[in-house]
């Protein structure tokens, strides 16, 4: 029988976010417990206890590290046109984490400040650019948060159908995203 080769605290860490990541999207909070986690990732719940103090700090970094790679993936408060091309590939990449971040967590109230935040930078960035095309301050207001609903529920929405066409997604989110605008930019 080959040796067992044990991991670097860092690798082990990662084994358990992933993990985490895994059952927490599947589950919730609530309803993961420790051992689900600690099973998952093949360990004792001992060895998870060296890594994370409780459920809470690991939720909480399982949140963080999918915030980091989506905002390596989508620039932080810079968002573009090329930004949505991020969001589909953060997903592709991560999809229990983005479904964890977008579904789960926002349901959590002691967790929906990661999403919330998240979100409120994509509706930002969105508005400093709807103002200059969207005449209505207020519609400008209304298309900027629908901007970015659309955009985080449309790629909900193609990771629940499948993934399909994955080379067209974006454009495709990017299309609906101009229907918005275009209603906001309509007089009657």
């Amino acid at each position: 029988m080959a040796p067992v080769r044990r991991l670097k605290r860092a690798e082990r860490r990662e084994q358990i976010l992933d993990a985490a990541t895994s059952a927490f999207s599947r589950s919730g909070y609530t309803a993961t417990g420790l051992e689900d986690i600690a099973a998952a990732a093949g360990i004792s719940r001992a060895i998870l206890y060296r890594h994370f103090d409780s459920k809470a700090e690991l939720y909480q970094q399982v949140l963080d590290r999918v915030c980091q790679r989506l905002y390596a993936e989508t620039g932080e408060g810079e968002y573009t046109q090329a930004s949505i091309d991020g969001l589909v590939r953060a997903a592709a990449q991560d999809p229990d984490g983005f479904r964890l971040l977008f579904d789960r967590a926002a349901r959590e109230p002691e967790f929906a400040a990661e999403m919330l935040r998240f979100r409120d930078n994509m509706t930002k960035a969105a508005h400093r650019y709807l103002v200059e095309v969207v005449k209505d301050p207020a519609w400008a207001v209304w298309a900027a948060q629908m901007a970015a609903t659309t955009a985080i529920g449309a790629v909900l929405a193609w990771l629940d159908a499948g993934q399909p066409d994955p080379g067209l997604v974006a454009a495709r989110i990017r299309r609906t995203v101009e229907g918005v605008i275009e209603a906001a930019r309509t007089e009657n």
